[in-house]
């Protein structure tokens, strides 16, 4: 797996084409997100914000964070959706109307009835 960066360039540029439309300083902005302002600057420094920082940010821009991640090489970085079972892991067991049983049942049937469609699609192919 290549390594992923935050392309802070982006970001910086997503920030202020925001800050202009709602005629704002960055100072404004800063306090309207709820982050400091020396983030903002350091992002027009081209430095790289903080874990927390950065998932205020896009949370606070509505964006995904994909959308600012890149490679080491500066191009868009692209993943592999991730497996089914995997996504919907923690949706199960976030359940408080599931046990351990319901959720290891669920699991089971889900990644059974995934291996059926991937079976039956390469079938068909």
């Amino acid at each position: 797996m290549t390594r992923t960066k935050v392309d802070v360039g982006s970001l910086y540029a997503t920030l202020d084409a925001e800050r202009t439309a709602r005629g704002l300083s960055w100072r404004q902005l800063a306090k309207e997100i709820g982050v400091s302002p020396s983030l903002l600057s350091r992002l027009g420094n081209d430095l790289r914000p903080d874990a927390d920082g950065f998932a205020t940010l896009v949370r606070w821009l509505n964006i995904p964070a994909e959308q600012f991640m890149t490679d080491a090489s500066g191009a868009r970085a692209e993943q592999a959706e991730p497996d089914l079972l995997t996504q919907l892991a923690p949706l199960l067991r976030a359940r408080h109307d599931l046990d351990k049983r319901d959720i290891a049942y669920l699991e089971d049937v889900i990644r059974a009835t995934v291996r059926h469609a991937q079976a039956t699609r390469e079938a068909s192919e």
